[in-house]
């Protein structure tokens, strides 16, 4: 048993991406094409005079969800590059996820990193950030989170940057991976190494609040080199059950 179980039941939810009014120049439409090509999520543009230019809606069963400027999305994704989550260029403090990224939970993605693909592989990076972010704003609750290869948190600039601000907040983090990486005697972050499936080939940021507020879970699999299949959900039972899973295996 894996942790690949928990995308027997992810529902799908048949949602798409409408650009209302567009006025941007094609290059940025088609930015956007590109990061969902070949995804579940199909892309159109509508003219509709009473609505506002360049937005970009989520619709589903013929209703909208949810929306975000396309000037939200070309600052969160479309106009960036990894390099500045890497770099830690982009604190914690600046990542903003738009409402019509954040409304494609629960849906199945397979996403592939550089050189397949410039664009892709930066939505799991982007729900990563959001939701370490989410971990350091609230102070409170659990995050588990998972790096293939723990020495990542030390060789990345970026990536050290966060955990060693959430390091600094009551919040209960631990990190998982192949062994390379332990806490210094003053943090308060727990690793767990290991060399199974899990630990070299997931891609996990789960973070839960026993204070009420909403959880969320990203939850990733490496089928091929540098090729991911994943998907976050807001759905409580879900991330139980993943947590619970983690904190009983890994």
């Amino acid at each position: 048993m894996t942790l690949r179980r928990f995308f027997d039941d992810v529902p799908d939810p048949e949602r798409s991406l409408v650009v209302l009014n567009r006025t941007s120049p094609d290059p940025i439409q088609r930015m956007l094409g590109n990061l969902f090509e070949n995804q579940p999520i199909p892309i159109e543009e509508v003219t509709l005079p009473d609505s506002g230019d360049d937005v970009v809606a989520v619709v589903e069963d013929g209703s909208i969800i949810a929306q975000s400027s396309l000037e939200e999305l070309q600052d969160s994704i479309l106009l960036i590059n990894s390099d500045l989550f890497v770099t830690g260029t982009r604190d914690l403090s600046d990542i903003s996820l738009p409402d019509a990224l954040a409304r494609l939970d629960d849906v199945p993605f397979r996403l592939r990193g550089y050189p397949a693909s410039h664009s892709e592989k930066l939505l799991l990076i982007l729900l990563s950030r959001y939701i370490e972010r989410t971990a350091w704003e609230r102070g409170v609750g659990t995050l588990r989170a998972s790096f293939q290869d723990l020495s990542r948190i030390e060789d990345e600039v970026g990536t050290h940057r966060v955990y060693r601000t959430l390091d600094t907040t009551p919040v209960d983090v631990h990190v998982y991976g192949s062994p390379g990486w332990e806490p210094p005697p003053d943090s308060e972050i727990t690793a767990h190494a290991g060399y199974s499936e899990d630990f070299l080939r997931s891609w996990f940021v789960v973070y839960t609040d026993p204070s009420g507020n909403e959880d969320i879970a990203l939850l990733a699999l490496e089928d091929e080199p540098n090729e991911w299949l994943g998907f976050w959900t807001y759905q409580r039972d879900r991330i139980e059950a993943i947590n619970e899973y983690i904190m009983r295996t890994l």
